[in-house]
């Protein structure tokens, strides 16, 4: 129906998510339970199968009984309807039937009045696995930074974040393209309406980067290349781009992960530094332009490999908080002695992770600091 007529299709749409969060928030509430599962072993099939024997015969018990309970209420309706046509009495209108859809109208206007957007700002680090994947929420617009490197996680999480009612994000950034970081941001621009796209402008000969540079041409997606000095304006949160430089670094370990973006988010007193990949060749180079300023969360560059995070870069940003978006099961991130650094620098209890805390969500009115995991 979406393709003749788009809103009939959202509205059916609408109405699908209803029952199916239902079925979900069921599913997951049974499967919380004790013994909600048993393994079976190495039963015999002959016990499985009478245990579904048993099943089947109480399900048709069942059954009869309101089979027989029908049988015994329909000549109390005979004698109803008759009573209408000689009494007079205006046939009832059918309101069970118009139950369910009332319901279903209360609850859909319920769920999208709870999720109307306060003014504060919500960043959320989403668990995607081996890779970078940040939302930003500010009232009802929406910046997305990098998509990880799964397709599925990445829709996964932007389904539970954003509202059901909602297809569209102002703003893309794709940090740089590798493919933990753009692979899950292909699947987002085939699947919802993208207004802007921020990109370093590099060259870089990969599969996943020619696809995503075809999508932005078929659906006529403006790009924008980055470069240090640009600020993006939410409605007094601040997007400041750091880097790339007019000028960039060359015969580095990794010149894609060192002229990727770096940006700087900031609301009233609060700030968030987001390393992306950036290595310690970029770092200091930053740091001898001066381009580092002090931040009050501090995103761990290259998801906390040896790579990065200089102890000159924790003694200029000065954070409070830092966050490590990380999959130790693939590459062994984030590095121990890193780890041992960030402690040293800021106690232990202050860094964050997605591999142990799921997704992790900053809110802030730009004078206080709240968090959310998982």
């Amino acid at each position: 129906l979406g393709l003749l007529a788009l809103p009939v299709g959202q509205v059916i749409g609408w109405l699908a998510w209803l029952f199916l969060s239902y079925l979900l928030l069921i599913v997951g509430g049974f499967a919380a339970l004790p013994l909600s599962h048993v393994d079976v072993g190495s039963f015999s099939p002959l016990l499985i199968g009478l245990y579904y024997a048993t099943l089947a015969f109480i399900l048709w018990l069942i059954s009869r009984r309101q089979r027989q309970g029908a049988l015994m209420a329909e000549p109390a309706r005979a004698a109803r309807s008759g009573m209408s046509k000689t009494g007079g009495f205006l046939p009832q209108l059918p309101k069970k039937r118009l139950l369910l859809p009332l319901v279903a109208v209360v609850i859909l206007a319920s769920v999208a009045v709870a999720n109307l957007p306060d003014n504060k700002l919500h960043i959320s680090f989403l668990d995607v696995g081996q890779g970078d994947a940040i939302l930003i929420q500010r009232g009802t617009q929406q910046v997305l930074i990098d998509g990880g490197p799964s397709p599925q996680a990445m829709t996964l999480e932007l389904g539970s974040r954003l509202p059901f009612w909602d297809r569209t994000i102002e703003l893309v950034i794709m940090t740089h393209p590798h493919a933990d970081h753009i692979t899950g941001l292909v699947e987002v621009l085939d699947k919802y309406r993208v207004e802007q796209v921020l990109y370093p402008a590099v060259d870089y000969d990969a599969p996943i980067y020619h696809q995503w540079l075809r999508l932005l041409e078929q659906k006529d997606i403006n790009g924008v290349s980055a470069q240090a000095g640009q600020r993006i304006d939410l409605g007094g949160v601040i997007i400041e781009v750091l880097n790339p430089q007019r000028v960039p670094l060359q015969g580095t370990e990794s010149d894609i992960d060192n002229n990727g973006i770096v940006l700087r988010l900031v609301i009233d007193e609060v700030s968030f530094l987001l390393m992306s990949d950036m290595m310690w060749q970029g770092e200091l180079e930053l740091i001898s332009q001066r381009a580092i300023p002090e931040s009050t969360v501090l995103k761990v560059g290259h998801h906390g490999s040896d790579t990065s995070t200089t102890h000159q870069l924790l003694a200029i940003v000065n954070p409070r908080v830092a966050v490590i978006s990380a999959d130790p099961q693939a590459y062994g991130h984030p590095d121990p002695d890193i780890l041992a650094r960030l402690g040293e620098e800021l106690g232990s209890e202050n860094i964050y992770r997605t591999d142990l805390m799921g997704t992790i969500e900053f809110i802030t009115d730009g004078k206080k600091l709240w968090l959310n995991e998982g």
